[in-house]
């Protein structure tokens, strides 16, 4: 057997193996779906057990109805009045969605001058920390007296909740990329503008959007908040005035519909991740913290 046969067979027997390598891709549409059943039976199934414990504990009335409503008192309490749901539903996300947005943008915003400015972070990130710790049930009341009982208090807490999970998991992210790559994009005469956008920005999407996941419920949680100390409108307004009438069910329903919509927005970040980042790791079929 001639040399140049060896190498053909060689090239031969390979080819299958780098063939299938490249065929490999992304998952098709039938086994994103199995994955996606995978993972989202077991929590399903743990909703449906305790739904049926919330029925069972109802139904046998071992708590009175003024403490813990049925499952179908709760469900007619929207039904009955599905406008004023809706209404409501609308402004908190108004809210959210807004307070999400400006904190996104302000945190990334601040964790790149805090990552090419070690004066600027040493300054700002004990400050930072001070403002997390602060509850902002405790300052809501203030940004009421400062700014009135329309759109701006609620949304101005929204902002300080969303706030702090963007700013560290950005800087988490531009900070954890290896200092080889780093000299490598110097030594190929990357100016600082190309090293950051070709590999650091890049590079810390993965952490940014581990942020944006916890931002996004917290947002909910500042909005609400946000209407509890001062508002007549929004899905905090329903819970305290329900709180106040002793109308369990409505309480109830407007928790659930709370919890909804951060659900909602989490999936909606989580959607975003799974299109602008299908390389990374977390993006993989055998990844068990996904939605998707």
């Amino acid at each position: 057997m001639t040399a140049r046969s060896t190498i053909d067979d060689a090239d031969g027997a390979a080819s299958p193996t780098v063939s299938g390598v490249a065929d490999r891709g992304r998952p098709g549409a039938t086994e994103r779906l199995a994955g996606f059943l995978d993972q989202a039976w077991r929590p399903v199934a743990l909703l449906a057990v305790l739904f049926a414990g919330w029925w069972a504990v109802t139904a046998a009335e071992l708590v009175e109805p003024y403490l813990v409503p049925s499952p179908g008192d709760t469900l007619r309490a929207i039904t009955e009045r599905p406008e004023y749901f809706l209404d409501n539903t609308l402004v908190t996300t108004y809210e959210t969605v807004l307070g999400f947005v400006i904190a996104a943008a302000v945190g990334v915003l601040a964790a790149v001058v805090m990552v090419y400015s070690s004066t600027i972070e040493k300054t700002l990130y004990p400050l930072l920390l001070f403002a997390q710790v602060i509850p902002k049930i405790a300052i809501a009341p203030l940004f009421v007296v400062w700014l009135g009982f329309g759109l701006e208090p609620k949304v101005v807490v929204a902002v300080l909740m969303a706030f702090f999970p963007v700013v560290i998991s950005m800087v988490t992210g531009l900070k954890s990329i290896d200092p080889e790559m780093l000299e490598l994009s110097a030594t190929m005469g990357a100016s600082p503008a190309q090293t950051f956008w070709k590999i650091r920005f890049p590079a810390s999407l993965p952490h940014l959007f581990a942020g944006l996941k916890i931002a996004a419920t917290m947002a909910v949680t500042g909005a609400v908040v946000g209407e509890f100390v001062g508002a007549n409108e929004g899905l905090g307004f329903v819970i305290l005035q329900a709180n106040g009438n002793l109308d369990t069910p409505v309480l109830f329903a407007g928790l659930i519909v709370m919890s909804l919509l951060g659900v909602a927005l989490f999936v909606l970040v989580e959607v975003a991740e799974y299109f602008l980042l299908p390389w990374h790791a977390s993006r993989r079929s055998n990844a068990s913290a996904t939605t998707f």
